[in-house]
Formats: C-alpha cells, structure tokens, sequence
C-alpha cells in the first residue's frame, strides 16, 4: 500500500470522506487520492515522491507557482512579529488600497475570511441595502456553501450530483431564483415576474466552477443594464477570477462596473483570505457605521495580507497576463489538436490562465451545455493524464489553472501528455 492510500484510510475514520473539500476525494473520476507533501514552481510532490506538473494550481491562487521566494519571505517577516493581533494593522490597510487603485468599481473594501463569507456578506449587504429578500443567481456558478447560495451550484457540488444540498431549508431556497447563464431574456423575465423584490444579482462573471465558461460578447452588459433599471444590486463574484485574468479582473477586460465585488485566493497569496467590495454608499451599511452587521476574528490576518500583497506586488511589478495567455492558448491548441487528429467532439474554452477540456461537439455556453459533455471520456483523460506525471483537476466539472511557472519544459512537457492521452483515448 502507497503512502497516500495508508494516509487515505487513517483520514477517512477521522474525516468525512477523508477530505476537507468534497472534490479532493476523487469520488468524479473515480480512485483514491493523493497527498502532497511538498510544492514548488509548478511541480507538486507526493506523498510517494512522486512529481506531478500542477494545472489545479491550489484552485487558483498559485498564480505565480507554488511555493514562491518573495511569498514566502513576506510571511516569514510577517511571522516575526506575531500571527494574529485581533486590532487592526498596517497590512490591511496597504491590502485595501491596492485593491482600491486596482478595481476602479471598489470604493471601500471588507476583508474576510473566505470566498464563501465574502459572497455570503455581499448578499445579506444587497438584501440590507435595498430592504428586499429575492436573489438572482444563475445554474453552475457556485459562491460557497452558504445557504441562500448553495441551490444550483457548481464546483464540488455539481460533481457528486447533489447541486441542492441537503439542510438548506425550503423557506431559504424560495428566496433564490435560478436562471440560465449567457440568457438575458430569462433576466428580463425574472425581474418581469417579481417586481420590486429582487436585492441583487450574483454571478461569476466569467464561469469556473462548471468547468470554465466565459460570457457571451455583450451579455454582462445586458445583465447590468437590467440590474441598473430595476434597483438590484450587481455583484460579481471574482473570487477565481480576479487579479488572474487581469489586474482588475473580468470587469477589467468587460468593460462592465458592478455595484459590489467579491474577491479571495490570489490575494491571499495561498493562505486563507476573501474580501467584498463595491460602491462606498452600499459598503457604508456596513457596522460598525450601518445595520449590516458581519464580523470575523481573523479578518485581515496579517499573515495572509503579507502574503496577498506580496503575490499583487508582483503581478503589478511584472504584468504576467500576456505571458498567461500565451501559455493557456497552448495548453489549449494541444489538446484541440488531438482530439481532431483523433476525430474526438472536444471544446477547451480558455481565457488567459484558466482552461477546461469538454468532450462534446457543442458549444458550452451554459450549465446544461456543460453537464452534457461525456464524463466518462472525461475520466480516463484524467488518469491517463495523471499516469503520465500531469495533475488535470480531478474533475470534468472544474477549470484547469496555469502558473507563471509553467513555462519552459513544464507546459512543453504537459503539451506533450495532452496531446499522447488524447490520441490513444
């Protein structure tokens, strides 16, 4: 028995499932889990030495790799001076300003925990704000595992097939309406059909947690347009995808001002971290100065912000995106490549570092468009990969992430598996 499976059994008497996130259990593609004892650049080392080429990248925040020098050497200084103070401190307020000059939207910003209380505190600040209970939100994007939020959900949710979880009441669940992503009608018609009651509208503006989707040319606008029109709240969950696919994420590359943003992994440079933010007359109902009321112990850590501002000071300093780009669109034209040369209906939607591979003729557009594509095909893409010393997320439902890291032999080497898995699948 391997080191990850004797680790496996010892976790599953302790631990549901023996994870702490339901997607690391392989329970999608089927086999045991692997654990990683080490990480550097764009290389994960198992538990059983072995080296994997990482395109899960910790679900997105390793956008400079794993284990980075000047990460690491801002929270050992970070950690000379203490590990958590329970007052404020110097770094959160150098966390908020960059956050600020990067997102022109953000006037004023809280930070939290998580992406899951980040996404949770925007809404209950939408219903408190507007003094109305309906959220919009839209099948396949998962916002975290709160209970107005956890109804049609993506992510981990969607692959072990229970998108509405268990212990959401009922009364919760009528309170959050579903729609179609890239359908503005279904928008039209929602707000049509509940005039007045509807607090705001969240969506991941560009899709990962159904495998990576993006917009449709104009849809966020639209989406905007009928939130301006009728009083809702737009928040854009940019928890994945801001600071990776631009410094001021999809907004940024959208053209598109939302009322309040939420945000997490990258800026906290791989330790805990989520942060909300928007239009300062809305974050203003906020306590301690307003009704709203949210609160966290570790809120602000001084650990993760050192280390959050270390990963955007170095993404300011050096503008990785073009290079990102560059290397998805390769990870992308190999696996596309294959599957024609083998006759194989793919799609691999990409935009800058975030990739997924859908073995399906259609165009993936959507939830339904998305579960639709051939799962099975899907897993035995996954193990050969990983046979093969290459780490795809465990799942046909997640997004593939890319590194700065990744470049040179690691992205030749994983073009060179997509493209033998492909062709003998």
């Amino acid at each position: 028995m391997s080191v990850s499976e004797q680790l496996f059994a010892r976790a599953q008497q302790l631990i549901p499932g023996g994870v702490n996130s339901p997607v690391r259990a392989f329970r999608s593609v089927g086999g045991a889990p692997f654990f990683v004892k080490s990480a550097h650049g764009a290389t994960l080392v198992t538990a059983d030495d072995r080296e994997l080429i990482d395109f899960v990248c910790t679900w997105g925040p390793a956008i400079h790799g794993h284990n980075h020098p000047r990460i690491r050497a801002a929270i050992a200084a970070a950690l000379e001076n203490g590990t958590s103070f329970g007052t404020p401190n110097p770094y959160e307020v150098e966390m908020a300003e960059l956050i600020v000059r990067f997102f022109p939207s953000i006037q004023k910003v809280r930070m939290c925990n998580s992406g899951t209380e980040a996404t949770m505190s925007a809404v209950r600040l939408a219903r408190g704000f507007t003094g109305r209970d309906k959220i919009v939100k839209f099948s396949g994007c998962y916002h975290g595992h709160s209970d107005s939020l956890l109804i049609k959900a993506g992510s981990g949710a969607l692959t072990h097939g229970y998108p509405d979880s268990a212990g959401v009441p009922a009364a919760f669940a009528q309170e959050t309406i579903v729609l179609p992503f890239n359908d503005p009608s279904a928008l039209d018609a929602a707000f049509a059909a509940n005039p007045g009651r509807i607090a705001g509208v969240i969506l991941e503006p560009y899709i990962g947690n159904v495998g990576f989707i993006r917009a449709e040319p104009g849809y966020l606008r639209q989406v905007r347009a009928a939130c301006t029109a009728n009083g809702a709240v737009l928040i854009f969950d940019e928890v994945m995808t801001g600071f990776r696919l631009a410094r001021g994420g999809v907004q940024e590359l959208e053209a598109i001002v939302p009322d309040l943003t939420c945000l997490g992994k990258i800026i906290g440079g791989g330790l805990p971290v989520g942060a909300f933010g928007g239009r300062a007359d809305i974050m203003d109902r906020l306590a301690p100065l307003g009704p709203v009321y949210q609160a966290g112990t570790l809120s602000g850590n001084p650990l993760a912000m050192a280390a959050g501002i270390a990963a955007l000071r170095e993404i300011d300093e050096k503008d990785p995106y073009p290079r990102l780009e560059a290397l998805g669109r390769r990870i992308r034209d190999a696996a596309l490549a294959a599957a024609r040369a083998k006759g194989l209906p793919a799609r691999a939607p990409q935009c800058g570092s975030m990739l997924s591979v859908f073995f399906t003729a259609d165009p993936v557009r959507d939830y339904d468009s998305a579960i639709a594509s051939d799962a099975a095909l899907f897993r035995r893409f996954f193990h050969a990969c990983l046979a093969q010393g290459v780490y795809w997320p465990p799942s046909a439902f997640e997004t593939a992430f890319l590194s700065t890291a990744h470049d040179g032999a690691a992205v030749d080497r994983a073009c060179e598996v997509l493209t033998k898995v492909i062709r003998e699948l």
